[in-house]
């Protein structure tokens, strides 16, 4: 899909009401200069949002590249995914180009692991996603990081490195209690 065109469905989508979360894959066949240029983006479409009282984007959600078994990267067209360094950077990145515009930036438990989302919390990254019922696109590129975790796996990885724990619903609002 063109930027342009997504670029304008995305509009489209927040300015009739719907909100949504946005994302970028890196770590394949990208550099820095392109996570730079995508974050830019974002920023303006939701500067546009803030401009306009329209809600927009929820969260950023960089998702490193899993390259197992990964078409692309089998066909040796790709890069063998993001090193740690592309990892910090990506989230440190977001974190500051995205202020005062995006304010959660999420952490991928599903392809980072625990060690390596407790890592993107101290760079960045202030949400660690959800419980999720049963992902599988990770795990069809070779993540083996899971499929799913309990509310107290979560809480475990946060509280692990010091990091307050909320529970919040999809469009980061407080849950009724159960």
């Amino acid at each position: 899909l063109p930027t342009k065109t997504w670029i304008e469905i995305v509009s489209t989508a927040h300015r009739v009401g719907i909100r949504s979360s946005s994302t970028m894959m890196y770590g394949h066949v990208d550099n820095p200069r392109h996570w730079v240029n995508h974050l830019n983006v974002l920023r303006t479409i939701q500067q546009h949002n803030i401009e306009a009282g329209i809600p927009g984007f929820t969260e950023f959600v960089p998702l490193p590249f899993v390259h197992n078994s990964a078409p692309i990267y089998l066909a040796g067209v790709a890069r063998p995914g993001p090193t740690l360094r592309d990892n910090l950077a990506v989230h440190a990145m977001a974190r500051i180009l995205l202020h005062n515009r995006i304010p959660n930036i999420q952490t991928s438990w599903v392809k980072l692991g625990t060690q390596g989302t407790q890592a993107m919390l101290n760079a960045g990254a202030n949400d660690l996603g959800g419980t999720l019922m049963e992902e599988t696109i990770s795990r069809m590129a070779g993540s083996e990081h899971g499929s799913a975790k309990t509310v107290e796996e979560l809480t475990t990885i946060s509280t692990g490195i010091n990091r307050p724990v909320t529970e919040r619903t999809t469009t980061y609002g407080h849950p009724t209690p159960r």
